[in-house]
């Protein structure tokens, strides 16, 4: 018997990197020969420009080879379209619901109900996830590109969301199947954050949100880490007041610098120790919350293919 297809959301603040880092963490599952499926559900088109390829289509697409011979596969989910193929496999459909489409129906329909627009991403999640293929799954993992955080629990929690609008019929089972396989062990809720007091909050609140739905959390990662830029022995000096701007403005004469660099330079170093300390209590806070937590560092030049690949290797242990 084939085990079950392995589920990884990733959320996070905006500009927490939350689309690089379900895509690298696709390039890591990717590894050992693994087929991996990634999937965004916001419109944005991000996988496409992160692997510079052209939009994605409604349809799954090979992107990229995972480290070891693996494949990454892309799929950009809208709920018109995912609408469509609910009517036509449900309700046979075809071109009656491609009228409806044409008339503005379905539109109309997802935006008055977002619950239904959630369960239709969401199903086609499902779908790709439980698929088979012969005696296997298709998938041996799929990543999910998801909403920010502050939404996230009741993205996820479909059967919530429909409470009031289906009691009974296809899509209510469908809504039950799905909270089947977002509670499943084979499913984790990963969160991104950098190390910044409202993306720390609003990751913890999430935490704390999504075990009271006892949805399964998974890892937190830590993005965006920078480079420690003052030394040990500098900090000393600078804290104590050993080193002061006259004696900067010395050392870059002696060097053929402009003294007048020094009050920048000992400023500078202040802010530095200031934001590392920052950074240090809120990597308290992610201590305490009570999961794993990993850390990737800004990459200088940019994110390319190059650097999904440097990134995937740091997520190894969370496909473990």
């Amino acid at each position: 018997m084939s085990v079950a297809t392995e589920l990884h959301v990733v959320t996070g603040k905006g500009g927490t990197g939350k689309t690089t880092v379900a895509a690298a963490l696709a390039m890591s599952l990717a590894g050992r020969g693994r087929r991996v499926l990634l999937c965004e559900v916001e419109g944005r088109q991000g996988i496409a420009q992160l692997f510079d390829v052209p939009p994605l289509p409604y349809a799954e697409r090979k992107i990229a080879v995972g480290p070891d011979g693996g494949e990454v596969y892309a799929l950009a989910i809208d709920p018109e379209s995912a609408l469509l193929e609910y009517l036509q496999m449900f309700y046979r459909l075809g071109r009656a619901g491609r009228a409806l489409d044409r008339f503005g129906i379905i539109d109309f329909a997802t935006t008055i109900a977002p619950g239904v627009r959630d369960v239709l991403l969401t199903g086609k999640v499902y779908e790709a996830a439980r698929r088979r293929d012969g005696s296997r799954y298709a998938y041996d993992a799929v990543v999910m590109d998801a909403p920010p955080t502050g939404r996230i629990t009741r993205f996820l929690n479909v059967n919530s969301e429909l409470a009031g609008l289906a009691k009974v019929g296809p899509i209510k089972r469908q809504a039950e199947a799905i909270m089947t396989m977002m509670r499943a062990r084979s499913t984790h809720v990963h969160l991104v954050t950098v190390l910044e007091e409202m993306p720390v909050t609003e990751t913890v609140d999430g935490i704390a949100e999504l075990q009271a739905e006892r949805l399964p959390v998974g890892h937190v990662v830590v993005n965006l880490i920078r480079p420690e830029l003052v030394s040990a022995a500098t900090r000393a000096a600078l804290d104590d007041e050993t080193v002061g701007v006259d004696d900067v403005a010395t050392v870059l004469t002696s060097v053929g610098l402009p003294a007048a660099a020094a009050t920048t330079l000992v400023d500078g170093g202040h802010a530095a120790i200031r934001r590392e300390e920052l950074e240090t209590e809120q990597r308290s806070v992610l201590a305490d919350c009570g999961q794993p937590v990993v850390e990737l560092p800004r990459l200088a030049g940019g994110i390319d293919l190059g650097a999904l690949y440097d990134l995937a290797g740091r997520l190894e242990e969370m496909g473990r």
